[in-house]
């Protein structure tokens, strides 16, 4: 693996906006333009445009490329049909994960999958070794530029920008067509935030003119850039999973709530294991919490119950916007799974009160 940090087509154009710059997931990533409270509420009142081009997409075609996705996928893509896309995972043999994904259908026995940044190499070597019959697999994450208009008023900023009918793209649903004057872009009705709107996928030699085109239509909506720190408490509000936190190789898909993309109408790797596990019942479960009173939680502190027994730890957490108080996800045992449980946070050595509650934390306005 190289130490040098890879950049998205548009890196200078975050460093003209003021964006301060980190590492993540290999690439230079702009984390916030303004603050992360204001970039929050922009995209929850208003819309907001995130630069995502670091995430991964493969392209895999041909007469096998379905029964590949079906071995590799815990969802059924069989049940997709041309302009649809589907959220999935990548189960490994242990009872884990190796990722998360979305699986796009573009047309007959061609597909789109899109994986996250930091697996990109490991999700490529993973399906490739279960492509026996020949599918035809191309890593284009090089080719793509990815951006995230979200918001309320997303339909209102983009419209001017397309002759497709916004409004009439059901969630996971997609259309490709001309956008802002740039062929073959992917206008895809997906977003992790809850707050609605859309996805573009642009070829990288458009990725400038499409985002010029979107920031100065977006304008008059109250558009903005926002970045990587937005984006983690938009979807933890939501109880959006971020795979290395909340999902990981360790961690089973039916522990982590994602029994409805596990699919057992169909053979999948580590199906047999994860059937048993469902009729047995998992011992541990992914639960969202709010604390009682003041305190934020973090990744990594414990989750004890009221004799200061452990009973877990906190897998994402943070400060939420949109309710001025701690949230976070974590795994407990599953007898301390209920919505109205009482759990403590650790932090700083303090057991601080907080409370089980049913995801989402905030309402969202997509329904899958």
């Amino acid at each position: 693996m190289s130490d040098t940090l890879k950049t998205v087509p548009l890196n200078d154009v975050h460093q003209q906006l003021g964006a301060k710059m980190v590492p993540f997931a290999g690439y230079n990533m702009p984390v916030r333009y303004s603050s992360d409270l204001d970039e929050h509420h922009t995209v929850r009142r208003a819309v907001g445009m995130f630069d995502v081009s670091h995430m991964g997409e493969f392209r895999v075609r041909g007469p096998q490329a379905l029964a590949l996705i079906q071995r590799v996928c815990s969802n059924d893509a069989s049940k997709l049909v041309p302009g649809k896309a589907q959220y999935s995972c990548l189960p490994n043999q242990t009872g884990g994960v190796i990722d998360d994904l979305l699986v796009y259908m573009l047309a007959d026995e061609d597909y789109l999958l899109v994986v996250n940044a930091s697996n990109i190499e490991k999700d490529w070597n993973w399906i490739q070794q279960f492509n026996t019959e020949g599918a035809d697999m191309q890593n284009v994450s090089d080719e793509m530029s990815l951006f995230a208009v979200q918001g309320p008023k997303a339909i209102a900023a983009l419209q001017g920008l397309t002759d497709t009918d916004l409004s009439a793209i059901p969630y996971y649903s997609f259309v490709q067509g001309t956008f802002a004057g740039a062929p073959d872009v992917i206008i895809s009705a997906t977003g992790y935030t809850g707050a609605g709107g859309f996805e573009l996928y642009v070829p990288n030699e458009h990725a400038k003119q499409v985002w010029d085109a979107v920031m100065e239509a977006g304008q008059p909506h109250g558009l903005k850039p926002i970045g990587l720190g937005a984006r983690d408490t938009l979807r933890l509000e939501m109880g959006y999973c971020l795979y290395g936190n909340d999902i990981t190789d360790e961690t089973s898909p039916l522990e982590a709530g994602l029994g409805w993309i596990t699919k057992f109408t169909k053979d999948f790797t580590n199906s047999e294991n994860l059937k048993a596990e469902k009729a047995a019942g998992v011992e541990r479960k992914l639960v969202g919490f709010l604390m009682d009173g003041p305190g934020i939680p973090r990744s990594h502190y414990p989750l004890v119950n009221e004799a200061g027994e452990t009973i877990g730890e906190v897998t994402s957490g943070t400060q939420s916007p949109s309710l001025s108080k701690g949230v976070g996800l974590g795994y407990v045992q599953t007898a301390l799974a209920a919505p109205g449980t009482p759990i403590f946070v650790q932090v700083r050595g303090k057991n601080l009160p907080a409370t089980v509650v049913k995801l989402p934390f905030v309402p969202g306005t997509e329904e899958a």
